[in-house]
């Protein structure tokens, strides 16, 4: 029944992105989609919107969602808290400062450039919250929570005054990057967030064992002789990466690492391959179609990927809460 399940899902994500190739400001019917894919003809206006702007973006789409929900679900299960995710951490916004200290330093806007840059803001970040949880010693779970969210404020002040002295027309777009946006994928520099969602992935699901016997508590783990400081410090750095990468790709994209593997928990484990798979498979679709409706929600123009992801974000947990509410009172 899950393995039906799974493959149902994938069927959903082979169709959405055919679908996310063909709608969009100029519609292109399924048939051209099919032949741009496998009998790609330059000289035709619809191949070339198919195959050189819709499909890096459809690319770039699915892989920020899947790799934004195995970093949250990374997050969720080493600090056994179903509500973290790479922004709750800091991750995200150190993230978001090194590129910002990139672009309005230098005005480099090469994808590798704003990866690395990305990458040593959020280690940065990673490192001043280890530092501050490990400080006496031992590193409680709600110390890394609370260091997490004070760091993630303190980088989004250093980002806005970045921001404020920067260049008026510098700014606007730095703020339409922040916001999420996939109109910068471009087949030079995809192989990089490629693979490090596959990376990340794979390392995921080799260290399941580990990351289940952690979800039983430090002391149990270790009695099952996992190095729970090793192991921890390990897929916080994976984490890190994951987003990094992203963010640089796509810019600030909320609530899918702290969604998806909360939705995907409702349904089947994610202690299993098979839990881990679907919840990077869950992501991806998701943002499949949210790029769809931030390219055809506004005639000619693009809504920021952030903006909708923060909506459907925002009311799936009210939505929560009224339900564990409801089911309280009965």
């Amino acid at each position: 029944m899950r393995f039906a399940a799974s493959n149902v899902l994938l069927l959903a994500c082979l169709f959405s992105f055919v679908c996310s190739l063909s709608i969009g400001a100029v519609q292109v019917d399924f048939y051209d989609v099919w032949l741009a894919l496998w009998s790609y003809d330059n000289t035709q206006l619809a191949q070339k919107i198919v195959i050189e702007l819709r499909l890096p973006r459809a690319v770039l789409a699915f892989l920020a969602g899947a790799g934004l929900a195995t970093a949250g679900l990374i997050l969720q299960t080493v600090t056994r808290n179903p509500l973290a995710d790479p922004y709750l951490f800091g991750i995200s916004s150190g993230a978001s400062f090194g590129v910002v200290l990139l672009l309005t330093l230098f005005g480099v806007q090469s994808g590798l450039a704003m990866s690395g840059a990305a990458l040593l803001g959020s280690i940065c970040a990673m490192s001043l919250l280890l530092l501050i949880a490990y400080h006496k010693g031992t590193a409680q779970i709600e110390n890394m929570l609370l260091a997490g969210v004070a760091l993630s404020f303190l980088f989004n002040a250093f980002t806005s005054l970045l921001l404020y002295w920067s260049d008026p027309q510098a700014v606007s777009a730095i703020i339409f990057w922040s916001l999420g946006s996939f109109s910068r994928a471009d087949w030079a520099w995809m192989w990089l967030p490629s693979v490090v969602v596959i990376s990340g992935l794979l390392i995921v699901i080799c260290f399941r064992r580990h990351l289940n016997a952690l979800l039983l508590g430090d002391e149990s783990a270790v009695t099952l002789g996992v190095n729970v400081h090793r192991l921890r410090l390990g897929m916080l750095l994976v984490s890190s990466l994951l987003t990094a990468v992203l963010v640089a790709a796509c810019g600030g994209v909320g609530f899918v690492g702290l969604m998806i593997p909360h939705i995907v928990r409702f349904f089947i484990s994610q202690a299993r391959v098979l839990g881990m798979v679907v919840t990077a498979l869950s992501g991806g679709l998701l943002m499949l179609w949210v790029d769809v409706i931030a390219r055809i929600i506004i005639e000619n123009q693009e809504l920021p990927i952030g903006v909708i992801t923060a909506a459907i974000g925002s009311v799936f947990f009210l939505s929560l809460l009224m339900f564990r509410k409801r089911t309280a009172s009965i």
